[in-house]
């Protein structure tokens, strides 16, 4: 039996992929989920008690990825647009209900984003109980790096990670601060989702998070992957 080559009836979108740091190879992506409120000072800065709850995630679009360093172009609908620098995760295998003792086995690399958010369209949602999703899941609103394989930068557990805006630090933390650290979000992450490889985790952000303007120029930082820039326009 021939089974022709199916036909769409509008043109599929391509697969959103991330450069590799080392190699001619993409990463192909899946999903992307965020982690709220991870850090305890960005807990308490937005107006909540940092104890060590169950974590809560929302999700942003593949398409939302800018990379290479492009530009965030500043969205409508809002006038108050924050930046959160985060740790991400690129996963290299999915499951459901994966260990903490063997999550990290699950872990491709990792790379250095951005988690832009319409604080003023975030913080009226919050207020009437509906969903995040226009203040998060917005065009160009995750500018990220390449990914860094485990074998380059092995796991991060500790060190620095950073936000400037024009030069000033505005965003100042350590991984180790993360309330749930990468093998209990991604456990945890799993007894909810069936994860795949090719699923993008963003760990949550230190406190210090704030608005930008076009013109603005962000530079992050995080030890074992590198630097982010990224202009507001």
């Amino acid at each position: 039996m021939n089974i022709s080559k199916p036909e769409f009836v509008v043109a599929p979108m391509p697969v959103v992929s991330v450069a590799v740091r080392g190699s001619v190879e993409r990463y192909p992506v899946h999903r992307i989920y965020c982690v709220g409120r991870n850090y305890a000072e960005h807990t308490l800065e937005m107006g909540h008690d940092p104890v060590r709850e169950l974590p809560f995630f929302f999700q942003k679009n593949p398409d939302n990825l800018v990379l290479d360093n492009g530009d965030f172009a500043y969205p409508p609908m809002s006038s108050n647009v924050h930046h959160e620098v985060e740790l991400v995760i690129a996963l290299g295998r999915g499951g459901s209900d994966i260990p903490v003792a063997t999550a990290l086995d699950h872990v491709y690399g990792y790379a250095l984003g951005l988690d832009m958010t319409r604080r003023d369209l975030q913080n009226e949602a919050k207020k009437t109980g509906r969903p995040w999703e226009l203040g998060k899941a917005f065009e160009h609103s995750a500018p990220m790096t390449d990914i860094v394989p485990v074998a380059q930068s092995g796991h991060l557990a500790k060190g620095p990670i950073w936000l400037k805006v024009n030069g000033e630090v505005k965003q100042k933390g350590d991984l180790s601060q993360l309330i749930w650290n990468v093998p209990e979000i991604i456990a945890h992450l799993s007894n909810i989702f069936e994860l795949q490889a090719g699923d993008l985790i963003m760990t949550g952000t230190p406190a210090g998070v704030g608005a930008v303007k076009r013109g603005d120029v962000m530079e992050s930082f995080c030890e074992g992957i590198g630097s982010l820039r990224t202009q507001v326009v």
